[in-house]
């Protein structure tokens, strides 16, 4: 079975998931792979010491076992994870639409998740009186300004972004997540909300739900 290692903590508001950890939550459950979350120390992945260095050489989650296959960085994982099971793939048929694909994925990577995504998401962790509120909206104004005008162009009338949900949606099932704890408005981009609705209500988006308690989304047997 497939162990995870990744940070999950709950707290009165909900449960608060790594964003990276989540996107491979998603692919496994879109794949039905049976998995197990182990979960790491938020403090030991800060600090990065020994034992998180040991599997992820960057010091970050996640990473995962598969019966000795130790991987890390999401984006690899999920490749692995979607060849590891030919059902349901989650790459385009043809090599332009899967370029396509993973360029978009490496957006919301690099774009979203890299860049923007951790100034709302990060200060969660903390007690209220501890986050930087200017930080937050300055996160919230680059979803505004750059990360949500864009995704309105690349829908364009699309369900997902490549037309079937693929890997280039499942970092955006993270600003889902991150989005449904923060309540920033989105009225104002209605193709963009009704996307991120849309990935909230698919099956797999329940293993990454701050409504669900770590007990409950800690993997399938």
């Amino acid at each position: 079975m497939i162990t995870v290692f990744t940070m999950e903590r709950e707290y009165p508001y909900g449960t608060l998931r790594s964003t990276n950890g989540s996107k491979v939550k998603v692919v496994l459950e879109e794949k039905g792979l049976p998995y197990h979350v182990e979960t790491v120390s938020p403090g030991a992945v800060w600090k990065k010491q020994p034992e998180i260095l040991a599997n992820h050489p960057l010091g970050k989650v996640p990473w995962i076992d598969d019966d000795g296959v130790v991987l890390y960085d999401s984006t690899v994982i999920n490749e692995y994870l979607n060849e590891k099971r030919a059902n349901n793939p989650l790459l385009p048929a043809t090599p332009g639409q899967r370029a396509v694909a993973r360029a978009l994925e490496n957006y919301g990577d690099e774009g979203v998740l890299s860049k923007f995504l951790p100034m709302i998401w990060m200060p969660w962790w903390s007690p209220e009186d501890q986050r930087d509120a200017q930080a937050m909206e300055r996160g919230r104004q680059g979803l505004r300004e750059e990360v949500f005008p864009f995704l309105q162009q690349t829908l364009s009338g699309q369900d997902y972004l490549c037309g079937d949900f693929s890997l280039a949606d499942v970092p955006m099932m993270t600003v889902a997540m991150v989005l449904e704890v923060d309540g920033m408005d989105t009225s104002s981009f209605p193709e963009v909300a009704d996307y991120l609705q849309r990935l909230r209500q698919r099956d797999s988006y329940q293993a990454i739900s701050p409504q669900e308690r770590m007990a409950e989304t800690a993997g399938s047997e």
